[in-house]
């Protein structure tokens, strides 16, 4: 029963195009929240994965899921946008028909956009020293959350909108409310409004070549396991947690508002008390102008809409933090997850167990000989690393179910399945009070294309 539960939402791709430096996706999902608050995409554009965290309801990160992957292919420089949309390998959630027309309305005009906008951040004076992925991913980024604040604005005040826009920098395309849509369209005002006050964190990887570009915003983390000179499994974080924990981000965040509120702006190392990721997509309640609030959005969802000591918004952003890492045949594998899983587990715990599971997997299959004449003292070499790889056999054929398997049911003397019977029964009610929603993102790279590539990785 528990793994069938567990092993329900499992999926591995295995990467058959040649020349590619991904070798095979494992990719799983636990639910903790009724319904789940996670979502994930991953799709082919060299390729690019996501893993998305919710709150306050699951709707953001089902729109992101839905929408961003798309936003960061059309940023990305002589890319046909098209095969990626053909190509996202995950299922994502289907909106009304008001909302997918919508949304096609809003990525088309923002395409149409797009080559302008990559020309005006080209001579950016600030933005000069970034490469187009990392350009791609900050645009595609910035444009998902103000389309997502400007479609709720929109079905929120109709033509009273442009007061609002006239403050707000924005992209150059002609607000599609204006002769799209009807501007009081209930359907469209009630979903645009719940995915603005719901928000969500990303961590999204672009894969290609020997490079590994990560947009990190919020507390999802990306952990990339290596192979030490040793023989030992290391574990590097791609960036750091946009939360309280973190002294950077902290000073960042006082330094956007007056001294006047440092008792406020951050409380109980929660935004205003509140939140507590540092930085978001949606939330819009946390950026929006104060007047917005009360006008507007108070009146629909009471006044725990607007924070208290709320002075001087926007107090959230979702721009994301890049990090940059340019391959090695050393690197194995890059866990990506939501921080259901890093609650329960280091970055040391999570790849020594992939690289585990690594060699256990290794024994699920048959024995096969390499080509070539082998001698009696290489197959014995071989029976041998076998017998080792038999003895860590893992329960799952799936790296993701295997970690959150350890997740829930590890003990100082092994896998407890009571412990893991216990936690996954647990009613809807009380579930969240033991565990978060968990989604994770294996990925493996390809060691032999990396060792192709090794001449461009030698400056690293």
């Amino acid at each position: 029963m528990a793994t069938s539960i567990l092993q329900a939402n499992e999926k591995i791709y295995e990467v058959t195009k040649p020349g590619s430096v991904l070798k095979s996706l494992d990719w799983n999902q636990l639910a903790s929240n009724n319904p789940l608050e996670d979502s994930l995409a991953i799709a082919k554009l060299c390729y690019l994965l996501g893993v998305f965290d919710g709150h306050g309801g699951p709707a953001c990160a089902r729109v992101l899921a839905k929408r961003l992957l798309s936003y960061i292919a059309a940023s990305l420089p002589s890319q046909h946008v098209s095969s990626l949309l053909l190509e996202q390998m995950t299922p994502t959630t289907e909106f009304r028909p008001e909302i997918e027309s919508l949304y096609a309305y809003e990525f088309n005009q923002y395409h149409a956009s797009v080559s302008h906008l990559r020309d005006t951040l080209c001579h950016d004076e600030s933005q000069s020293s970034m490469d187009s992925t990392e350009r791609a991913l900050l645009t595609a980024f910035d444009a998902m959350d103000q389309q997502l604040s400007e479609e709720a604005l929109a079905f929120l005040l109709g033509p009273e909108m442009s007061d609002i826009l006239q403050r707000v920098p924005r992209w150059d395309w002609k607000p599609w409310w204006a002769d799209a849509f009807p501007s009081r369209d209930k359907v469209l005002q009630l979903s645009t409004l719940s995915t603005a006050m719901s928000g969500a964190v990303a961590t999204v990887a672009h894969v290609s070549s020997n490079s590994l570009v990560i947009a990190n915003t919020g507390d999802c983390q990306a952990v990339l396991g290596y192979l030490s000179e040793d023989g030992s499994w290391g574990a590097r974080k791609l960036g750091k947690e946009h939360t309280s924990e973190n002294p950077s981000e902290v000073e960042r965040l006082y330094n956007e508002h007056p001294r006047s509120e440092r008792d406020t702006v951050l409380r109980m190392d929660r935004l205003l008390g509140q939140l507590m990721p540092l930085r978001a997509f949606g939330d819009f309640r946390f950026k929006w102008p104060r007047h917005v609030l009360e006008k507007w959005v108070t009146p629909i969802l009471g006044e725990s809409a607007l924070p208290a000591n709320y002075k001087t918004p926007p107090y959230l952003s979702a721009r994301p933090e890049i990090i940059k890492h340019t391959l090695s045949p050393r690197d194995k594998f890059v866990v990506i997850a939501s921080d259901g899983l890093w609650d329960l587990l280091s970055p040391t715990q999570v790849v020594r167990l992939v690289g585990e599971h690594m060699s256990g997997r290794v024994a699920l299959g048959p024995l096969t000989l390499p080509p070539g004449d082998v001698t009696l003292e290489e197959i014995n070499k071989m029976l041998q690393q076998r017998r080792e790889g038999l003895s860590k056999r893992p329960l799952d054929t799936n790296a993701a179910t295997h970690l959150i398997r350890h997740a829930l049911a590890s003990t100082e003397t092994g896998l407890d399945p009571d412990r893991l019977s216990e936690l996954l029964s647990l009613p809807d009610d009380v579930v969240r009070l033991f565990r978060d929603d968990i989604t994770i993102i294996v990925a493996y790279f390809d060691t032999d294309y990396l060792l192709k590539s090794l001449p461009q990785s030698n400056h690293e």
